[in-house]
């Protein structure tokens, strides 16, 4: 099949996939509640003819699209459908219509470029060998992830897919420009929740009283010597705690309890299990030793991301064809985290970035943040090129 072929394709769906993008953006729906987003997805391969299952993880999508000989190999590509409770402070037609939730995480985009390059792929299904499984997959930014469940719902089965490529908006990237890394790539996740308790009383009497602020203090300043003095250097590691409540203080009362919540990242998956002993144990020992107690709780996140060597070279070669060496980037690792990472743990994957950025059109604002916007010339390219890499990776012989 002719690159240029999928070219005129995707320009000509290009005002379509704008069409389908802004629709997404004005109906959010936070993870695990897409009722709407799928149904919407479900219509538009319903309309296009293309094989689908809806209701997979509650609210995902799969789709088939049989080229010739569909059994011969069998590839995946993958989106995800959910928002964010971000409320939107962009002044735009297509601005969010629910209340405190927002695409600011680019899967309103995610979603349009996959739904588009599945319309490309449907049209030239005559023209490959193999079959290409689509995974519109809801549930990402919040544990446990929504790929972790439709994998064990099944989604990788029936036909199982060899391999599995995937796509994220990245402002810092210039419109027109994707970016990608070999090997070990963003980073895994981890909740922590931390509950130290003391005794509370009167602030100018703290002889009475046993202050689990003064104890939180120095759990804090522990918890970042474990980083900053076990970890490996070559391998790095993050601890942020970004949130502190305590229950009941004042300017003059010591409270019973002070409450943390954050992050912890890393890439070593000995060392994440290291240092959640090393973390806990240091805290409950702190607050025991200064008089009171400490619940330290870790929900276990989402897995490093790996990116396949050879897929992502062979992704990078495709994309330098379609896109020009000029706009083919190679990017650093990421503490970022990514549920994608699943996938890349039963399958060669390959997690490319998709350049959304543009200075004159204001579209700079990173992912997470209420203005986050993307120039949409990036939907011609997003959607032709994901048709192209998955047709180039059906044309491949497995090793």
């Amino acid at each position: 099949m002719p690159k240029d072929k999928i070219k005129e394709l995707a320009k000509a769906y290009h005002g379509e996939v704008i069409d389908i993008r802004r629709h997404l953006h004005m109906n959010p729906e936070l993870s695990y509640e897409e009722v709407e987003t799928g149904k919407y997805i479900a219509a538009k391969l319903k309309d296009w003819n293309i094989e689908h299952e809806h209701g997979i993880a509650d609210n995902g999508v799969v789709g088939l699209i049989k080229g010739n000989n569909p059994d011969s190999k069998i590839i995946a590509l993958r989106a995800d459908i959910d928002a964010l409770p971000i409320t939107e402070a962009n002044d735009v037609p297509y601005k969010s219509k629910n209340p405190g939730v927002m695409h600011a995480c680019g899967h309103d985009v995610h979603t349009a470029s996959l739904l588009g390059a599945a319309k490309i792929l449907n049209d030239i299904r005559t023209h490959f060998d193999g079959t290409i499984k689509l995974l519109f997959q809801p549930a990402e930014e919040r544990i446990p992830g929504g790929a972790s469940i439709m994998i064990k719902e099944g989604a990788l089965e029936n036909p199982k897919p060899v391999s599995i490529i995937g796509q994220h908006v990245h402002p810092p990237l210039e419109s027109g420009k994707i970016g990608l890394k070999p090997g070990i790539y963003m980073a895994s996740a981890d909740e922590i929740y931390v509950s130290v308790k003391g005794q509370g009383g009167h602030g100018a009497l703290p002889q009475d009283c046993i202050d689990p602020i003064v104890i939180t203090a120095h759990i804090i300043t522990a918890l970042q010597q474990i980083v900053s003095r076990n970890a490996n250097p070559a391998m790095p590691s993050v601890l942020t705690l970004g949130k502190i409540n305590s229950t009941g203080g004042a300017t003059n009362i010591i409270p019973n309890e002070v409450k943390l919540e954050g992050t912890f990242r890393t890439f070593d998956e000995e060392w994440r299990g290291e240092a959640h002993r090393r973390m806990k144990k240091m805290a409950e020992s702190i607050a025991e030793g200064m008089g009171g107690s400490c619940e330290f709780k870790i929900m276990r996140g989402y897995p490093a991301l790996y990116n396949n060597p050879n897929l992502a070279v062979q992704v990078k070669e495709d994309a330098i064809d379609f896109l020009g060496e000029e706009n083919v980037v190679d990017l650093p690792i990421r503490m970022t985290a990514e549920d994608f990472a699943y996938y890349s743990q039963v399958m060669p994957a390959c997690f490319y970035r998709l350049g959304t950025g543009n200075e004159e059109k204001g579209t700079t604002s990173p992912v997470h943040t209420n203005t986050f916007d993307i120039d949409e010339d990036c939907l011609e390219l997003s959607c032709g090129l994901m048709a192209w890499l998955a047709v180039k990776e059906l044309e491949r012989k497995e090793s």
